[in-house]
């Protein structure tokens, strides 16, 4: 009797301090409705052309307490490119560039974060073209509102710069740069 009151008591300690450390990340849904993958590249030299990529998802989990034990991951399908001329996106979505029935999606998966006076400096694994590389992103923001609905939303916005030839792209290098601009806003939500 006396080990089943303990054992009550402690669940009754305990229970209260998980609940606590489960509050404290909150898993958000990147919204593609209020969100944006869009990318620059050079064309001979003398202007940059934009694209975008239509269908991406992700999540944020968002520890406040530890911003170490945050987390944020994207998935963008190759198929979606856009860079209003459906002629050259198809040639984006052929073997000699994204090459997307082989490599359908390009995917970015955090491994290290942290606080920053300006939001998150997350470094993580960038995955595109079946190629896996670390890359650091500065994301500004991270301030997060609460919607009349209840619904709380967080956003953050990031740019950065990789070379295609590092992720095996190589065609035609000398007519479009290798240099590719990416730049990302991302809002994501979480229900009440």
């Amino acid at each position: 009797m006396i080990a089943t009151f303990r054992h009550i008591g402690l669940t009754a300690l305990v229970l209260p301090v998980l609940a606590i450390a489960a509050r404290a990340a909150e898993t958000y849904t990147v919204d593609p409705v209020h969100s944006s993958v869009s990318f620059m590249i050079s064309h001979a030299g003398i202007s940059d052309i934009h694209g975008r990529f239509n269908d991406f998802s992700g999540t944020f989990v968002i520890d406040k307490d530890d911003p170490s034990k945050s987390s944020f991951a994207l998935d963008i399908k190759v198929e979606s490119v856009d860079t209003n001329n459906a002629k050259r996106d198809e040639h984006l979505r052929a073997p000699d560039y994204f090459n997307a029935k082989q490599f359908p999606s390009l995917t970015f998966q955090s491994t290290k974060v942290k606080a920053t006076d300006a939001g998150y400096e997350v470094t993580g694994d960038l995955t595109l073209h079946g190629v896996t590389k670390p890359v650091t992103l500065s994301l500004k923001g991270g301030h997060k509102v609460v919607e009349n609905k209840g619904i709380r939303r967080i956003g953050v916005t990031s740019a950065t710069t990789i070379k295609r030839s590092e992720f095996g792209m190589t065609e035609e290098l000398g007519a479009l740069g290798d240099d590719v601009r990416i730049i990302v806003g991302l809002e994501a939500a979480k229900p009440k």
